[in-house]
């Protein structure tokens, strides 16, 4: 039997490309050929309407628009609206920090300034890509059970007293960072590195991101609360973190 060729064993060991959605909604310039060079597999839309059958596939969503004339945040909230479980980065050229936790606050993953540049942008894909692919996996592919919580890892949804809290991917990753250290307060960095990825920065000054924290945790509360009034299972500690409340 002949040695398979060189070339052919390189091709088995290179790592698989990230998938990317990349939906420029009126955007001036495409963004297609330099993420491209950058090693992604890029799948291009238009607008939000190619989206839902566009996203099968895509490992990350990036929304790319002409901010002069639509509202990245409108589309954001659209495109959330989708209920697409795929988590999205917004590429703007808005550098205040309001516009930033608007944008997280309505789903989305990561905010980058188009500014930045296509480099800064492939390694900010790669590590929310990293940081989703380690995150929220089962350790042995069950369910996890907290009190009257459920989490259902493989499909990324929380259930309390039996039904769906409606959490999206985001305050999901919190919720099961929480329950999964239930009893014991959880920093308010270790949360956001969590939300988005290790190290990253967002708000003003070094502890910025602690508002951008309590913000998603007062979105879990009132889903939580929406179900049941009594909810008051995460408490805080105030300038550490949060806690679940452990079971009885």
């Amino acid at each position: 039997m002949e040695a398979p060729a060189p070339a052919l064993l390189a091709s088995v060991s290179e790592p698989v490309a990230i998938r990317v959605l990349l939906i420029e909604d009126g955007a001036r310039e495409s963004l297609t050929d330099e993420l491209s060079k950058q090693g992604f597999a890029i799948q291009t839309v238009v607008s939000l309407a190619g989206a839902p059958d566009a996203a099968r596939d895509a490992d990350v969503i990036v929304l790319h628009c002409d901010e002069a004339k639509k509202s990245s945040i409108d589309l954001l909230v659209k495109l959330r609206g989708l209920d697409l479980d795929i988590p999205v980065v917004l590429l703007t050229g808005e550098a205040a920090p309001t516009h930033e936790c608007r944008a997280l606050d309505k789903g989305a993953i990561d905010v980058i300034l188009k500014s930045r540049g296509p480099e800064v942008l492939a390694r900010r894909l790669k590590g929310v890509v990293k940081t989703i692919e380690r995150a929220d996996r089962p350790r042995s592919g069950g369910h996890m059970k907290c009190g009257k919580l459920l989490l259902c890892p493989d499909i990324r949804r929380a259930c309390w007293k039996g039904v769906d809290v409606g959490l999206t991917l985001g305050e999901y990753k919190i919720v099961h960072l929480l329950a999964s250290n239930a009893g014991r307060y959880v920093t308010y960095r270790a949360i956001y590195d969590r939300l988005t990825y290790e190290g990253f920065i967002a708000g003003s000054g070094a502890d910025g991101y602690r508002g951008n924290v309590r913000s998603a945790i007062k979105r879990i509360r009132n889903r939580f609360q929406a179900l049941d009034p009594t909810f008051d299972n995460i408490e805080n500690y105030q300038g550490f973190g949060y806690c679940w409340n452990k079971p009885a």
